[in-house]
């Protein structure tokens, strides 16, 4: 096993990996969906500067799942107060409510953004047949 971490895509049989900073670089968007081939879902980071303001928008059919993976920002949603989230933060928002993020804090901010449309498909984590555990402690 190596002991390289991933940066750049790699792809194999059934799945992708990839970081952050293997889709891009500086400030702007990281395609996720685009870097791992997502085909069921919409997925994006958003890296803001410091002390910087995105464009107000809505979409016309997908929810969004707001994560903020770093830096301090806050949501405006219409005219109501502002939302104010830090590492850790989630928020859920419909596709026709019009939001506007931006980063108050003076670092620089990291949000994972996912989008969706067509429902929750249930829980179906199976165990592969014969795996002996579901999980525990790392042997050494």
């Amino acid at each position: 096993m190596s002991d390289d971490i991933v940066r750049e895509p790699v792809t194999g049989e059934g799945y992708a990996v990839a970081s952050l900073d293997g889709l891009g670089e500086g400030w702007g968007f990281r395609k996720i969906r685009t870097g791992l081939d997502l085909k069921e879902f919409g997925a994006n980071a958003i890296v803001l500067p410091p002390r910087y303001e995105a464009g107000p928008h809505f979409h016309d059919e997908q929810e969004e799942l707001y994560f903020v993976h770093a830096g301090l920002i806050e949501l405006l949603f219409h005219e109501s107060e502002p939302q104010r989230l830090g590492p850790g933060g989630l928020a859920r928002v419909d596709p026709t409510t019009v939001r506007r993020l931006r980063n108050i804090g003076h670092e620089d901010a990291v949000v994972l953004i996912v989008g969706g449309k067509g429902g929750y498909v249930g829980r179906d984590g199976r165990m592969p047949e014969g795996e002996p555990r579901a999980g525990g402690p790392i042997a050494d």
